[in-house]
Parts: C-alpha cells; structure tokens; sequence
C-alpha cells in the first residue's frame, strides 16, 4: 500500500483528495494535515466522511510527513510549500503540489505575477509539469511534480494538438474561461459570499491573471517558441465546473485554404485517442461542465469560422478533480507505476 499524506486537507481541493484516495485500492491515507482544524475530528469537519474517516486532522510539519508516507500531496496557497521544501524531505517521499510554486520554470515570471519571493528555487529545474497526457513519461520520474490547475488543464489540452501540429496561430490565441465558486478556494471572501456570487457572472483578473503565464509557457514549449496569449477568467453561480472557449487564427495551407474539419479532428485524434481521460466530442457536440462533474474527464471540441478564418475551442472539465485532486491522483499513479486510471474510474454525475 502506498502511505499518503495531504496537507491541506480541509479546502476543496484536499477534500476531494481525501474522497478520490478513499476509493484507491493501493493507497492508505496517514496523515490528514489542517493548521485550521488541528486535533478535530476529520468527520467533524467534512460531514460526509463521518464513519469514513476516524483520525483528526494535523500539523503541516512536512520533516516529520516524509518519515511516515511514500507521498506528500500539497493543497496549499502559493508559497507554503517553497517556503519548507528541501533535500531531505524530497529524498524520502515524493511530493505532488497542487500550489503554482514550481509550475513556472523562471522564478522571475513567478515572482512578478504572483508577487511573492520564491524561497526554494533550486528545485524549480527539476520539478515535472504534472500534465499527464503531455508529460507522462517524465511524471514517471520524478520526485517533485507541479500539478496543474483547473484553468491552466483545460486550457492547454483544448489548444495544444493544434498549437503543436501549427495548425493555428498561437499567438492570436484568445482564451475566455469561466469556473464554478470552489475555485476560488474555501476561505471566506466577501466577494464569495453567496449574495456576491448568486444571479452573477463577472470577469476577474482581466488582462492580470497569474494563470496567463503557466498557459503561455506550456504552450510555447508545444509551439517551439515563446507565444503571448490573451486569458479572461470568469466567476459562474455554481459549485464545479471550467468552461474554456478559445479562439484562434487558422494558419492556410500552402494553397490558401483553410484546414477542413476532418483534417483538425484527426489532429485530436492523434493526441488524444488513446488518452481515457480527454473526450473528443462528435461533430457539432460541443463541451457542457454538466457532463464531466465529478470526474476526471475533460471533453474537447472544435468549429472552424470559415467566415473569419478562426478556429473555435472548446474544453469542459471539473475544476476539482482533473482540475485538481483527480490529476494528482493521476500523477501518483505514475509515478509508482500503478494504472494511471486507479481510483478514477469516475462516472459523471447528472443530475
């Protein structure tokens, strides 16, 4: 059995962490880490895991974490975790961290966007980008993986086929994404406030978002150089869910048409057929966030404006699992040589 720790374990993320590694059959969860919730019961906490989870929660001291667990998963703020890693925590138990410490690979770009000092750089170089289905093989072996985020995941994998083939201009790439309220964590905000949230749909971080530079920095490795996108999020009233469309010019072919639907769906298919969790919709089946809640899954679909000559993009998934907990999952099961898919085999929820 593999020994897990969570730190953090009492935010959504981490609770759906605890939910997702209950249902693993080769892992024993060791440590249920909370600073806000120290010695209460983890049943107390999160009611649905009454009779399910007997312990309490505890500290985040990670030194004494890494002598009692395989693997560490970190659900915290930005900066925790570059705050306390080091080399004797790394040499015994792997860490997926689900912060943006290490998902940037130049601390200055980190820095500046998340205007927080980077205390651990050293280990940036060596950490994985925890993106499964592009990065697979190097999950494998690491120690250190920068999981994902909700936004970042369903905005690389809806664009990247087509940015990696050339078949669109990655620097006319527009992203408008919109997330469900767990998103913004489960700290109370004035701004998430039922009454703030509820019959109300507004932008943020406009022309701002820390996320731009994660997205731009992937994608730039598929196209070969660096790309500037433009990337809007967008507050929803529900409680899961990322909603990606994006837009992009089609690069002509050398006759100065425009690629036909069947030549960009094969595309897709070339990444993405053999991947069980990237649905590539049917013709004209465009992504809804109702379809994927609860699951790993993200659906992607596309339709050629031939009008403009742009591209539209579509990607659907669940902010909390492929988004989130369900990729870390997803990681861990590489990197101890488990079926990727172990404790994902999520059917969707509906209603």
């Amino acid at each position: 059995m593999i020994k897990a720790g969570i730190i953090g374990a009492t935010g959504y993320a981490g609770a759906e962490l605890v939910r997702l590694l209950l249902g693993h059959k080769e892992t024993e969860i060791k440590w249920y880490g909370s600073r806000s919730y120290i010695d209460q019961p983890y049943g107390d906490v999160y009611r649905n895991m009454f009779q399910l989870v007997d312990a309490s929660c505890m500290d985040d001291n990670l030194e004494a974490l890494a002598d009692q667990v395989d693997v560490i998963f970190t659900a915290t703020p930005q900066g925790f975790l570059a705050s306390v890693l080091n080399e004797g925590i790394l040499s015994r138990a792997k860490v997926v961290d689900l912060s943006a410490d290490y998902r940037i690979k130049d601390v200055a770009v980190y820095e500046k966007w998340y205007k927080i000092g980077h205390k651990s750089p050293q280990f940036i170089d060596e950490a994985v980008y925890g993106l499964c289905e592009i990065n697979r093989e190097q999950v494998k072996k690491a120690r250190l993986v920068a999981n994902p985020g909700c936004y970042t995941t369903c905005s690389i994998l809806t664009a990247y086929p087509l940015v990696k083939e050339g078949i669109i201009d990655p620097d006319t790439l527009i992203v408008d994404a919109k997330s469900g309220t767990s998103g913004a964590g489960r700290g109370a905000k004035t701004q998430n406030l039922f009454c703030e949230v509820n019959e109300n749909m507004k932008a943020y971080g406009v022309a701002s978002h820390r996320h731009t530079p994660e997205i731009e920095e992937q994608l730039g490795y598929a196209a070969g150089h660096p790309i500037t996108i433009s990337f809007t999020p967008h507050l929803v009233p529900m409680n899961r869910g990322i909603l990606a469309t994006e837009y992009a010019k089609l690069n002509r072919k050398p006759d100065g048409s425009l690629p036909s639907y069947e030549e960009v769906k094969a595309v897709y298919d070339k990444y993405y057929k053999e991947e069980k969790f990237v649905r590539v919709l049917e013709k004209d089946v465009f992504p809804e966030t109702k379809w994927v809640e609860g699951s790993n899954y993200t659906d992607i679909n596309f339709k050629i404006d031939e009008r403009t000559g742009r591209i539209i993009m579509m990607g659907a998934l669940d902010n909390l699992v492929k988004g989130a907990a369900g990729q870390a999952v997803q990681n861990m099961n590489l990197l101890f040589g488990l079926d990727e898919s172990e404790g994902l085999d999520l059917v969707p929820m509906f209603p």
